[in-house]
């Protein structure tokens, strides 16, 4: 059990690497059978597998500072997609946390191929107690039922 108190600080200037081979299955036509506009497009990295290997990569980064019942969720992304990436290309993000400001974390993100830059902008993360959250959950489905 990580114990708040056995945990590293966390602090601005905290940087993650993460890289990433891009497969067909992370292609824009390969995104959700239920889409079907994306179907007939090109077999390039998704813009939304691009957000979701950012949100991975911030995930990765903040670990180490989280209790065992602590986890975060992203709350607000401003990310450019920039360039295109074919399969069997890596792709790399990097990760910086410039702002915490209590449970809030922002992040400068980037995401370069073997050709160069891809994407770029801002994550913003949010630190929940896991219980709590999941009380919430349940009770909103309870809620529409």
């Amino acid at each position: 059990m990580n114990d708040i108190s056995e945990l590293p600080i966390l602090e601005a200037g905290l940087r993650h690497r993460e890289r990433l081979a891009v497969t067909p299955f992370h292609t824009v036509p390969e995104v959700d059978d239920a889409w079907p506009g994306f179907r007939d497009m090109p077999p390039v990295f998704a813009t939304a597998m691009m957000i979701g290997f950012i949100e991975q990569t911030c995930i990765e980064a903040l670990r180490p500072y989280l209790t065992d019942q602590q986890r975060t969720v992203g709350t607000h992304v401003d990310v450019s997609h920039v360039a295109p990436t074919p399969v069997g290309m890596s792709v790399t993000a990097d990760v910086e946390l410039v702002a915490v400001d209590e449970r809030s974390l922002l992040f400068k993100v980037c995401c370069c191929d073997e050709a160069g830059l891809i994407g770029e902008g801002t994550h913003r993360r949010a630190i929940i107690d896991l219980n709590r959250f999941t009380r919430r959950l349940a009770d909103k489905a309870a809620q529409a039922s």
